[in-house]
């Protein structure tokens, strides 16, 4: 197997503050953990160059509206779509290289260029509406690679979102479209305060949104859980022809602005599930897309290997988290998470059973 590492420094140079969660550590640190790991050292990882979306592909997901004040703010910088997402200088541009990115990404897995792809780009997308950036978003970067792949022909498309932030904008983009199954596992409560399982799509798409609530303290149990009893079922019902994976990174017991308590393992484990079930329902087309994650000095850089080891097919069994942070992690778990989480998978269940055999 050979997986793609979509990379360009251009990513490294968003910054809306210093001390803003989404800032460019986050990448730069990833990168340097995985040159001391040797990972490009090896013949099974390759760097893919990325480049700009084109307006017209951008154009598929945002109003132009949108877009042209995105451009026009971007010229000067200082610009405010909320609270926490304002427009720095030049960020137009970079949000552009983050969707042309991922279109790299699915492009180089339809050419067999590689097997899959991480597309590990900067800024985030997918609390991006079609009409609005927020929640550090601007372009929303898997929507885009997901309609670029729409209009090649492709029919079923799956996006597991698998960050602790559930992400309104993509739900919104594929709510009325049953080509595009459209799974979230989030933290619950939390920003952006959407996501209920009740949430399951309208018009054609009724049925093709599935929002899975997590309570805070959830781990690895639990999200496996989640993969056995709702994700595996509907997916392997679906049949996807490819899976795009919003990969969030901030379920880690050590993120700083969640509560969940997903470690580094629990993460490979997750993407190896995904890998095989791409390699049994889609000739193993599967691209991943960095969304967020926060835990910048700690785990982060070790969770991104971790997912790449699993992407790549390596033995995941040597992920490990550091032992000064084991503490922290019988801090974050809570006992009655698991309770919780069965709550809401049967919710889940019922509310589906509507539209999906497998839970009838």
């Amino acid at each position: 197997m050979v997986t793609g590492i979509v990379f360009h420094e251009e990513y490294l140079k968003h910054e809306q503050s210093p001390t803003h969660p989404e800032r460019r550590e986050r990448l730069a640190y990833t990168m340097d953990q995985l040159m001391e790991e040797g990972i490009f050292d090896r013949g099974d990882i390759k760097i893919l160059k990325p480049f700009k979306a084109s307006l017209e592909d951008v154009l598929e997901v945002h109003t132009e509206e949108y877009v042209r004040f995105l451009e026009r703010e971007s010229r000067t910088g200082g610009g405010i779509i909320d609270w926490d997402t304002n427009i720095p200088k030049g960020v137009f541009d970079r949000a552009l290289l983050a969707a042309g990115g991922a279109i790299r990404a699915a492009q180089a897995v339809l050419d067999k260029e590689v097997d899959n792809a991480f597309a590990m780009v900067r800024p985030p997308g997918h609390h991006a509406k079609p009409y609005i950036g927020a929640g550090f978003c601007y372009l929303n970067n898997i929507a885009i690679m997901v309609k670029w792949l729409l209009k090649r022909g492709f029919e079923r498309i799956l996006i597991l979102d698998w960050d602790a932030h559930h992400g309104d904008g993509t739900q919104e983009i594929f709510y009325n479209d049953n080509r595009v199954l459209y799974i979230s596992t989030h933290q619950m409560p939390l920003y952006p305060g959407t996501g209920f399982p009740h949430e399951c799509g309208a018009g054609k798409g009724e049925g093709y949104t599935v929002n899975i609530p997590l309570p805070p303290g959830t781990s690895d149990e639990g999200y496996m859980m989640v993969i056995e009893e709702v994700i595996e079922p509907i997916t392997y019902e679906f049949k996807p022809e490819f899976i795009a994976i919003s990969a969030g990174q901030d379920n880690h017991f050590t993120d700083p602005i969640t509560g969940l308590a997903l470690t580094a393992r629990g993460y490979a484990e997750i993407m190896s599930w995904a890998v095989k079930a791409s390699k049994e329902l889609c000739n193993g087309r599967l691209v991943a897309v960095l969304e967020g994650g926060y835990s910048v000095e700690g785990a982060l850089p070790y969770t991104n290997l971790g997912i790449i080891a699993a992407m790549a097919g390596y033995d995941i069994s040597f992920i490990r988290e550091p032992e000064t942070y084991l503490e922290e992690l019988k801090w974050r778990k809570r006992e009655g998470a698991i309770l919780k989480l069965k709550e809401n998978i049967k919710e889940v269940k019922r509310i589906h059973s509507k539209y999906w055999s497998c839970f009838r």
